[in-house]
């Protein structure tokens, strides 16, 4: 039986319309998942304690603050290697490499801290952020199911999210950076949800680089919701005299 193109294209719509309203079904699972968009959105601090090992251990500290503020702390026998963004400018004193002064961070340096400073997430509100989210149906993850979506920032950087079919959780992310034609891949495994005022966080984190390579290993010991911070804490510093 011959099709008319009428009804062919019919089918097509029909087809692209489903799979965008999983899409959509999907991230609004996960947002219930993770406490609902009305507690995710009244969270405007955030402060996560905890411990990292790449080879040796080290205490880490990440602080968010709404209106895309961020700040890392990276501390090894001592010495604090700090990276920030203050929604504006991204800076880092890096004691490592011999520098105690803050420097300025170029733009493709500061690139994963504006990304990271979104305390909501790319996909709370993502049309109004300009991000486009695609269903690409299922995939595994150690060898368990999983839903898989594309989300594509605003700014042309891509996030795949790996979903838990029973809970919609986040068990892994890989990012696609596009910098300067070249193409920077990372990936995250994500476990051991707990809740905190209303919102589920991961407290262990496995990140690195995609496809094998050293992988951090991150447990957050504390996590702290809506404690004050001042907006200076963000701020670059002054050099030392």
């Amino acid at each position: 039986m011959r099709m008319t193109r009428a009804v062919v294209l019919g089918i097509l719509c029909l087809a692209v319309a489903a799979v965008a309203q999983t899409a959509d079904e999907l991230v609004t699972k996960n947002l219930q998942a993770r406490g609902g968009v009305d507690k995710i959105t009244a969270v405007n601090s955030l402060k996560m304690s905890g411990k990292a090992y790449v080879g040796i251990s080290a205490g880490i500290t990440q602080t968010q603050k709404r209106a895309n503020m961020i700040r890392q702390d990276f501390t090894v026998q001592g010495m604090t290697e700090i990276q920030a963004y203050d929604g504006s400018v991204g800076w880092e004193i890096s004691p490592f490499e011999g520098r105690k002064d803050a420097q300025l961070l170029g733009e493709d340096d500061m690139r994963d801290l504006v990304e990271s400073a979104d305390i909501d997430g790319p996909l709370v509100d993502y049309q109004a952020k300009g991000n486009k989210v695609e269903y690409l149906g299922h995939d595994e993850v150690d060898g368990d199911d999983a839903y898989k979506l594309k989300v594509t920032l605003k700014n042309g950087d891509i996030i795949y999210y790996y979903l838990d079919p029973d809970t919609y959780l986040e068990i892994k992310t890989e990012k696609q950076q596009f910098i300067r034609g070249n193409v920077k891949e990372s990936e995250q495994l994500l476990g051991a949800y707990k809740q905190v005022d209303g919102v589920y966080y991961p407290y262990s984190i496995e990140s690195g680089g995609k496809g094998g390579g050293q992988h951090a290993r991150i447990t957050i010991d504390t996590i702290e919701v809506n404690k004050p911070v001042d907006d200076s804490y963000f701020k670059m510093p002054a050099a030392k005299k």
